[in-house]
């Protein structure tokens, strides 16, 4: 475990150092975003660090509060009324009833608390709340936040409580190729990148970046799986293309949030070194996916 600890680091500190020679390179375009996912990448080897050595519940604390701050900044782009705040209030309290759920070890009410109960009773608390206008675009809304930045990032904590032996190493596998996937194709797109796939969502995604970026992961993925998980070459390889597909899923279906709420990803309101929304826009999707991906073919998890 520490001699693999001390390759990532070595690895990333690698990256870190290319990243900063590319941003020298190229002064004139804008990599605050990708800076901002290099911060991310850092922070959850650190608190992979601490729950490894000092306790295995910080990660699941820690991405309580990643949770927190990613809803809130998407409560923040929505335009609310008076009515809305005490929907607001009872999504934020299912933040906690979900990581509990991972503390427990309860993966029946963890996978059914909110797709199915916060589903069902949410809109009473815009029912109480009184006025019939907005109701629906409100709660719909709302539910489909906590679905992203709650249910869809909580599924992080959750690797280690299922499997305490391999689950740690998965979620450090998960992010190193999520964060790698959205690293390269962000800087194929700036650098090289020609073909935009949908520039009216998303001007920094480009189909070389995107096409780079899967061949990579899935590289990556295979020659890691060995060493980080119990997975055979032939399982990382498809782990790799599941990642980078979905990673690119999640970015684009943030861009189009962020969009259709009139944000721009060059932070017209919100600056990219401060969202939460574009640190986490790919794994709230490459989560939930890899980890039912593996519980499907795999009995250990």
């Amino acid at each position: 475990m520490l001699k693999t600890l001390l390759l990532i680091i070595s690895v990333l500190g690698v990256v870190s150092l290319l990243i900063y020679l590319i941003t020298k390179k190229y002064p004139h375009k804008d990599f605050s975003e990708l800076l901002a996912r290099v911060k991310l990448w850092w922070g959850m080897v650190f608190i992979f660090i601490l729950s490894t050595f000092v306790n295995p519940n910080i990660s699941i604390v820690s991405l309580a509060i990643l949770s927190f701050f990613s809803l809130k900044e998407f409560f923040s782009m929505k335009k609310t009324r008076k009515n809305d705040r005490r929907i607001f209030i009872w999504a934020y309290l299912a933040i906690p009833i979900q990581f509990y759920w991972i503390f427990t070890n309860w993966y029946g009410m963890f996978i059914v608390f909110i797709p199915i109960y916060i589903f069902l009773f949410l809109p009473l608390a815009r029912i109480t709340a009184g006025g019939t206008k907005g109701f629906v675009k409100s709660v719909s809304m709302t539910h489909w936040g906590i679905m992203l930045m709650v249910f869809g990032l909580s599924h992080l904590a959750f690797y280690g409580k299922m499997n305490p032996e391999y689950g740690p190493n998965l979620l450090l596998y998960l992010v190193l190729l999520t964060q790698l996937t959205d690293v390269v194709q962000y800087m194929v797109s700036k650098t090289f990148g020609k073909r935009k796939i949908i520039p009216t969502a998303n001007p920094n995604v480009t189909l070389e970046g995107l096409i780079t970026a899967t061949i990579i992961t899935v590289l990556v993925a295979t020659l890691l799986a060995p060493h980080l998980t119990p997975l055979t070459l032939y399982f990382g390889a498809i782990s790799g293309l599941l990642i980078a597909i979905t990673s690119f899923i999640g970015t684009m279906n943030i861009s189009f949030v962020k969009r259709d709420l009139q944000v721009d990803d060059n932070g017209a309101s919100i600056s990219p070194k401060e969202s939460f929304l574009s640190r986490i826009d790919s794994l709230s999707y490459t989560a939930p996916l890899f980890l039912h991906f593996l519980r499907y073919f795999f009995d250990w998890i």
